[in-house]
């Protein structure tokens, strides 16, 4: 209910899936052929924004076996697949994710109390999240990332220190605090459910930071976005050595990002400092009857660079 991504309910809805797929492998084929004349190299690869991993593990493999056909990797310092829900992920998959080349995973419970995940529509329960973290582990990933939610409806200070009791007992590489953004294309913002209080949020976020450095945890990125609860932020944690690189390249704005996939933004690092940014349409059916634009456009950006 906070989320404002484009979504349908996987397993009643899944007509788009295959054709989506199937064009999105063309961009990844049209862009690997581009960065392969442009002479750049891929550093940092992330395959998420919402839950990628609600693809089959057949069709994940396809995937992965794409990226892998078109893209040079050997320069790539770090490959994250973000799993968002834990209810997507079992062990098959998150091998073949492994096998595919990602060596990060991000596990998002948003928060390990049951009735606020029932409350904000998230449809799998804390033990799954310690199932789906075990099975990352046994899978052989040497960083996880997990996030949190401060701020949701149902939740209050002593909830949300539980969750992250919990979180830091499974001792991930990175923990991000989130804190509850009111986006408007968000049912939650529709529906105005009631909130915790700012002075609630405020208590939340400073026994995060109390927690988190306690157990060794240090920020490393930080961001803010529109309508935030308190109008606090949103900070990443890292273990010493495990930052996320890609979170960094993308909030200093210093790298050129290449974005593929309904809703992708590409931007590319011109001489002069600015940015030129392209996006890519954002509903999948757009996405779908407009991919020789798609196309098109990664050419116009390349020719930046």
């Amino acid at each position: 209910t906070y989320c404002s991504f484009v979504s349908r309910t996987i397993g009643r809805k899944t007509e788009l899936l295959e054709p989506y797929l199937r064009a999105l492998e063309q961009e990844i084929a049209v862009t690997g052929k581009l960065l392969a004349q442009s002479g750049r190299t891929v550093r940092t690869l992330y395959i998420g924004g919402g839950t990628p991993t609600t693809l089959s593990a057949p069709q994940m493999e396809r995937l992965l076996g794409v990226i892998r056909d078109n893209f040079d990797l050997s320069r790539c310092i770090e490959f994250t697949v973000e799993g968002g829900r834990p209810d997507t992920l079992d062990l098959e998959k998150l091998q073949i994710i492994r096998s595919g080349g990602a060596d990060r995973m991000s596990i998002n419970p948003q928060t390990m109390n049951d009735a606020v995940l029932a409350r904000v529509g998230r449809r799998h329960t804390a033990a799954q999240t310690v199932a789906a973290y075990e099975a990352a582990r046994a899978a052989g990933y040497d960083a996880v990332n997990m996030d949190l939610i401060a701020g949701l409806p149902g939740d209050d200070p002593k909830s949300f220190a539980d969750s992250l009791r919990q979180v830091l007992a499974l001792a991930p590489e990175n923990v991000t605090v989130h804190t509850l953004a009111l986006k408007k294309g968000a049912d939650l913002y529709a529906e105005r459910m009631e909130l915790p209080s700012a002075d609630d949020v405020a208590q939340m976020l400073a026994g995060a930071e109390a927690s988190l450095r306690a157990a060794g945890y240090t920020p490393y990125y930080l961001y803010r976005q529109k309508y935030m609860s308190g109008s606090f932020e949103n900070i990443g944690w890292c273990r010493p050595g495990t930052a996320g690189l890609y979170n960094i390249y993308m909030m200093e704005e210093m790298h050129s990002i290449v974005s593929l996939g309904g809703g992708a933004m590409t931007k590319i690092n011109l001489p002069d400092g600015r940015l030129e940014r392209f996006h890519n349409p954002k509903f999948p059916q757009q996405y779908l009857e407009r991919i020789d634009d798609v196309l098109a456009q990664k050419d116009a950006a390349f020719r930046l660079l």
